[in-house]
């Protein structure tokens, strides 16, 4: 059962030749939700350009407008968000759907903690399933009403308060959690401090200040970090120009990577130190990966991703690294099977309550394509030969856009085509994602679903 109307539509990736060429991905999912949560909540208008249009962010653009903002899209391309200050938010008429975003969900529940008024939200089968508890206990520990199902589920209900400033830690590394808190704390008077016990990625708290704010970060010397925000200081209208997000730049580095002969760039890529841990462990097991054209945009490093095709060594990667890669697993779980020797991946436990089970559905559809692997409550170790795997799977998505293009771009090397049932799933964060392998050179194809 899909999220669409529509029936599903599987897509076939067939053994590729090099891939060549220069490609530009689209706009980081996570800087995209904010631009547009911050948007809405300062004075002015705030244009911003490289948007992503997934589906995931069209929700939170919908909300923004249900919560009182002006949400427009210019015939350029760019949109335009007019807010008119934090507490200005409007009650919302309908049920806010979240879609399949879980960030926008977070996010949102943080949000509107503090409004005056309660707001319903909802979104698709793979949203109810998800948990939101660890957002539900700071929010309710502030002051905020939650109604939900078992388990803190979708469907829920938030009642905002007049809440009161917290000091927390999160006894898990969330940068979705602690951007919840964040947000709550932004109409909430008096000092807000969060404590996270590895440093998570840090758009909110960039954003903040590119929007005029002041935000305290502290590193801990155990290596976790204290971020303490003072609340209602007023945001003022600031521009936006959105980077490639660099999980999707992920898909592209490591088919490029894996393809003897390649020569690929990618421009534009967002390269914040808390999100690059991909390509730095895809460099560790030997991709030939060079950063050009290095500078800076709205508080966030920016950078143009260079990449050739190479022979990889399996490695273990180190736990800790795991906040700064956690969407980049799937896809280098495919890497390791094309790897020689043993690719060690343990801390993982968060993915397992994501979109989907991604060590679970990422085991299952690996082992259908021939790997070698050992799979743990916390992890993967995939043992590769070096050369392809035989592929030949047909995958189950479960409604989850990264391990849809993660089993395309595996089918690009492997001996055998790979299958994926839904490639309509790709559009919640990658838009135009087989185009844009096609135009490098891959071979991906349409399959009739009957």
């Amino acid at each position: 059962m899909t999220s669409h109307s529509s029936s599903p539509l599987p897509l076939t990736a067939h053994a590729s030749g090099p891939l060549t060429g220069t490609v530009t991905v689209p706009g980081d999912k996570s800087i995209s939700h904010r631009a547009l949560i911050f948007g809405a909540l300062a004075a002015g208008t705030t244009s911003i350009t490289g948007l992503l249009e997934g589906e995931d962010v069209l929700c939170t653009a919908a909300a923004m407008r249900q919560l009182g903002a002006t949400v427009v899209k210019n015939e350029d391309g760019s949109w335009q968000v007019t807010g008119n200050g934090i507490s200005a938010l409007a009650e919302p008429e309908q049920v806010l759907d979240m879609g399949n975003s879980g960030t926008a969900a977070r996010l949102l529940m943080g949000l509107v903690a503090a409004c005056p008024f309660t707001t319903f939200f909802a979104g698709d089968a793979s949203l109810h399933k998800r948990p939101m508890g660890r957002v539900r206990l700071p929010l309710e520990e502030m002051g905020a009403l939650i109604t939900s199902r078992s388990g803190g589920r979708f469907p829920l209900a938030v009642t905002g308060r007049e809440l009161m400033s917290i000091d927390y830690e999160l006894p898990v590394a969330s940068a979705q959690v602690k951007s919840a808190i964040l947000l709550a704390a932004l109409d909430t008077p008096g000092l807000t401090r969060v404590t996270e016990p590895k440093p998570t990625r840090d758009h909110t708290e960039n954003m903040l200040r590119h929007f005029g704010a002041t935000v305290t970060v502290t590193d801990l010397d155990t290596g976790g970090r204290v971020i303490e925000y003072e609340g209602q200081q007023e945001l003022t209208a600031a521009d936006i120009t959105v980077p490639g997000d660099p999980s999707s730049a992920a898909f592209m580095v490591v088919a490029a990577a894996i393809l003897p002969g390649s020569d690929v760039t990618i421009t534009n890529v967002g390269l914040n130190p808390l999100r690059d841990g991909l390509f730095i462990t895809l460099k560790e097991m030997g991709a030939d990966i060079k950063i050009l054209n290095k500078r800076d945009q709205a508080g966030e490093p920016v950078g143009d991703l260079h990449v050739r095709g190479s022979a990889l060594q399996g490695i273990t990667v180190p736990p800790e690294r795991a906040p700064t890669m956690i969407d980049e697993f799937p896809v280098l779980f495919v890497t390791a099977t094309f790897a020689t020797g043993k690719t060690v991946m343990r801390g993982l436990e968060e993915l397992r309550v994501k979109e989907s089970d991604r060590i679970a559905s990422m085991a299952a559809g690996l082992t259908a394509c021939g790997a070698t692997l050992e799979e743990f409550e916390d992890g993967l170790i995939i043992d590769g030969d070096g050369a392809p795997p035989e592929g030949g799977g047909r995958i189950e998505t479960h409604l989850d856009h990264r391990i849809a293009m993660s089993f395309l771009v595996m089918g690009l090397g492997a001996k055998n085509p790979v299958t994926v049932d839904d490639g309509r799933v790709m559009e919640t964060s990658f838009p135009g994602f087989a185009n844009l392998l096609r135009r490098l050179g891959g071979d991906i194809r349409e399959e009739d679903a009957s």
